[in-house]
């Protein structure tokens, strides 16, 4: 009963939440989507703003931020996504912050004490309750462990609970969205929420980030230019993360007073130790902003928050040392099939108007030498006619062009002079060096030889399978009809629905001619059997009601 009831609780709070969401889209101008989505908003009139020329993108973005923690997530998500939304909102949601005021140092404390298994004053020598930062999944304080300097990473309360109604009502939205405007259906709403949906949840779970430190710090430990925070996993749990204090300035915080010699050596560090993470080790931080780089007293690059990192893996590593070939040569057919390569092609694709606009953007290069090239604004180019021509591009891949862009302005700030190709060029001549290395060809050879040897082999007995079945006609076809499982289901449950009313009915009208018959046995001056019927109608017709409440139609 108490789980029947809690379940009740948070569907009506969440019906709550939908309709608190609603209203704010109306409020901001979007009361026509709304009424598109639901007719139960019909005639609903958008809020008058003040002013009535407000972009939709800085429009959709106040809608983010009044939503609170997980939509501001979910825009900064797709503000790293330029092939998934336009370019005015791109640049919009990444104005998005997700600083918020902190919790209070109870929540913070009884969270360490549940997760660590201790109190704070028998872990650490000493601990500031005032938080060094705070941010819409967690917030930071400082503190000494074994006479170290450290800081502890404690998730919000209840945030998972928040986040998980949240995403429920994004995935409703996203269906109904495609439901009711067909022409949604191109930006794939629903993969674009699950998309992000697994991205969140790897972002709550605190035990991921500290093996990506840990794995970065590996990849890094040769190198006496790059540094990150040390994970305390004796100290860390799902939802508490204890690292290494890292002391140092934030890059945004330099000042302008620092000699241009000191710059030129930042940059150059930056960039490469960058270039290492892509080119060389297949993992790389996917957020270099400013305030995630620190510089240390030693001068080293100190890299921090590996909440959302990417990996290249060799398929695509050898797609980014063909794709450095063909800009090189400025040939556009290949250029155009890579590209093709790593994305993927919808049915609202047309290869040959993609082709043409993908030559039409490498002319705009021709006799531009590879130094002045502002790989930044091509990158961005080539993203907003992908996603003119519904070309999506894996997320790995996308957060690589973001990371590769937000690097590009980091290092421009401190060197204006900076060229991202020339700090690129090294590694990527090494990547295609290490591609036509024989003994590579000769493994890759063998390899392919194999794979055909093996269907070679089973190619006759498959023939004959299928040859075989033909001459018997047991020769079967699956044909899918996209949506005609949904529509089956939704058949099922209303016909469902529909036999328990009418059982529900009959039920009703035989305990009700057993009580106007006054016969067989008797309880408080009723038939037992009139009595029976009606309670067992009382359950069925709640358990009906709760059905319908759960499908949020009614």
């Amino acid at each position: 009963m108490i789980i029947l009831f809690g379940g009740i609780h948070r569907r009506i709070e969440r019906i709550r939440r939908g309709r608190k969401i609603a209203n704010v889209l109306i409020k901001h101008g979007f009361g026509h989507f709304i009424e598109r989505l639901d007719p139960k908003f019909s005639g609903k009139k958008d809020h008058k703003r003040d002013d009535e020329k407000t972009p939709v993108s800085e429009r959709a973005r106040l809608v983010l931020e009044e939503l609170g923690p997980t939509f501001v997530k979910f825009g900064q998500m797709l503000s790293l996504r330029p092939d998934l939304i336009p370019p005015e909102f791109v640049k919009e949601f990444r104005k998005l912050q997700d600083s918020v005021p902190g919790f209070g140092y109870g929540d913070a404390e009884s969270a360490i004490t549940k997760e660590l298994g201790s109190p704070i004053d028998d872990m650490f020598s000493s601990f500031d309750k005032k938080p060094l930062a705070a941010a819409s999944i967690a917030q930071v304080h400082k503190a000494v462990l074994g006479g170290e300097d450290i800081v502890v990473k404690i998730q919000r309360p209840r945030i998972e609970e928040t986040i998980d109604a949240d995403l429920d009502i994004l995935f409703n939205l996203a269906r109904l969205t495609v439901k009711h405007i067909p022409e949604s259906e191109l930006y794939n709403p629903v993969g674009i929420v699950e998309e992000f949906t697994k991205a969140i949840r790897k972002e709550l779970d605190f035990t991921i980030e500290g093996r990506n430190i840990d794995r970065f710090l590996r990849n890094f430990k040769d190198d006496p230019t790059v540094c990150g925070p040390k994970v305390y996993w004796n100290y860390t749990s799902k939802r508490i993360l204890t690292m290494g204090f890292i002391k140092g300035t934030k890059l945004s915080e330099l000042g302008s007073e620092i000699d241009k010699e000191t710059r030129l050596e930042f940059t150059d560090k930056i960039a490469q130790s960058c270039m290492k993470q892509i080119l060389v080790h297949g993992f790389f931080h996917a957020d270099p902003h400013p305030g995630n780089l620190f510089v240390t007293a030693d001068d080293k690059i100190a890299f921090i928050d590996f909440g959302i990192v990417g990996t290249v893996d060799e398929y695509l590593k050898e797609k980014l040392a063909s794709l450095f070939i063909a800009l090189m040569q400025k040939d556009t057919d290949r250029i155009t099939n890579e590209l093709l390569d790593i994305g993927m092609v919808t049915d609202e694709t047309s290869l040959p108007e993609f082709r043409s606009d993908i030559a039409q953007l490498i002319e705009t290069y021709y006799g531009t030498s590879l130094h002045a090239i502002n790989i930044s604004v091509m990158l961005n180019e080539g993203m907003e006619t992908a996603l003119r021509h519904r070309v999506r591009i894996p997320a790995d891949f996308a957060l690589l062009i973001k990371s590769i862009v937000t690097l590009e302005g980091v290092c421009r700030e401190l060197n204006p002079e900076f060229n991202l190709t020339e700090a690129a060029k090294p590694f990527a001549e090494s990547l295609i060096t290490e591609r036509m290395h024989p003994k590579r060809l000769i493994n890759k050879m063998t390899k392919n030889l194999s794979e055909l040897s093996e269907l070679l082999m089973i190619m006759p007995k498959k023939i004959n399978q299928i040859l075989s079945q033909l001459e018997k006609g047991k020769l079967l076809i699956d044909i899918e009809h996209k949506g005609l499982n949904q529509f089956m289901s939704e058949i099922d449950i209303v016909s469902n629905r529909i036999s328990v009313s009418l059982i529900i009915s009959s039920i009703i009208i035989a305990s009700s001619i057993i009580l106007l018959a006054g016969k067989g046995p008797m309880l408080f001056d009723l038939p037992v059997f009139g009595i029976v019927g009606y309670m067992i109608v009382g359950v069925l017709g709640m358990a009906l009601v709760i059905s319908i409440l759960r499908s949020g139609r009614f």
